[in-house]
């Protein structure tokens, strides 16, 4: 055995699996694994990228006054109290970082964001995997697993990989109802995809242990740069900013994400489409015969009968060039998270499923 070794609960960690990119042998592919959003990000934000091509010899900024300034004009927050990273990831970790550690125990449902789990063990604290209920986030459970020693909880709303969400009246009771040493973190990575929703803005305006974490991600279509925020009490935010590495989000991350959520126009749009597209492909693999949960995301959970079944269809897409995610190991074995693409893409998997429910029925 090596004489060098890890810290307690580093190998314990299984390595993040990656929504596929390739399918062997197949032409004409469709990325449809990762819930990106196929219309891209913005041209502002494109171009505003572009203009950064003549300084990435110069270090960005330190303290992301520009882009918080932009968040906070865009969602109505305070700027000071907004935190920006590599992806929510790296809030996700900073918090675990911050506030977890040996002996303490950090709380996420069944079928929550890997990265959960990830964070916690590399601060070397205890994951605690709690009960959905119907692949809904159960209030109910989280609080009674609440202890002395949970330090965090963490939930998704809307929830990946299940779409599911709680409504805010849930969500508040739950800030109510764990420990005043426990912080709540409510990852709205998807939270734009809900018309109105604040992702839980006003929780943490009301509570001194509620942080919410976003990413430009998603909606915003920059996860080729990674940029995420996090927004909380000051005393929390200056806390994470003492472990945040100085220069941690590029010159053109940095100008790309600021000019994409002044664009609020354009992610309306995005937004609008991905609502039709989702309700017209949710409707059509239910008249296959498969089924799923009220989405409000930009992915769709489809339930088949079986592990089986659902690894069978996910060849059969394969081989027709639509490539989507096996979710075992979230703990949906029987089910495919399908992200909702173009339109040309969803008629694509809807005539690819009808087609694979043909065969095996014939």
């Amino acid at each position: 055995m090596p004489k060098i070794q890890p810290q307690p609960g580093i190998m314990d960690i299984e390595l993040y699996q990656a929504g596929s990119s390739h399918a062997t042998g197949a032409e004409n592919t469709v990325k449809l694994s990762s819930n990106e959003n196929p219309f891209g990000p913005s041209p502002a934000a494109i171009e505003a990228l572009g203009k950064t091509a003549h300084m990435l010899h110069r270090y960005p900024s330190t303290d992301h006054l520009p882009l918080r300034k932009a968040i906070a004009e865009a969602f109505d927050l305070w700027s000071d109290n907004i935190i920006c990273g590599v992806g929510s990831d790296e809030i996700i970790s900073f918090l675990c970082y911050a506030y977890a550690g040996p002996g303490d125990e950090v709380i996420h449902t069944e079928h929550g964001f890997a990265m959960y789990r990830i964070s916690t063990l590399a601060a070397g604290a205890t994951p605690v995997e709690v009960p959905e209920h119907r692949r809904m986030t159960d209030v109910d459970a989280i609080l009674a697993a609440c202890n002395e020693r949970t330090k965090i909880v963490f939930i998704a709303n809307p929830n990946n990989p299940t779409g599911t969400m709680i409504a805010e009246a849930e969500v508040r009771r739950l800030a109510e109802g764990i420990p005043s040493h426990t912080i709540l973190v409510l990852d709205g990575a998807y939270a734009e995809y809900v018309d109105g929703f604040d992702g839980g803005a006003r929780l943490v305006h009301s509570y001194e242990n509620v942080v919410m974490t976003r990413t430009f991600s998603k909606l915003y279509g920059l996860g080729g740069l990674r940029v995420g925020w996090g927004y909380g009490p000051k005393h929390v935010i200056d806390t994470l900013n003492r472990i945040r590495g100085p220069f941690n989000v590029s010159l053109p991350a940095l100008a790309a994400a600021e000019a994409a959520v002044k664009d609020q126009a354009y992610a309306d749009k995005c937004r609008d489409e991905n609502t039709r597209l989702r309700a017209w492909l949710a409707n059509a693999l239910a008249e296959h015969g498969v089924a799923s949960d009220t989405s409000m995301t930009n992915f769709i959970l489809a339930r088949f009968n079986s592990l089986e079944e659902a690894e069978a269809c996910d060849d059969y897409l394969k081989s027709q060039g639509l490539i989507v995610r096996r979710v075992g190991g979230y703990n949906l074995p029987e089910c495919l998270r399908i992200t909702v693409g173009d339109e040309a893409s969803c008629r694509r998997v809807a005539h690819a499923v009808g087609q694979f429910k043909g065969q095996k029925n014939d």
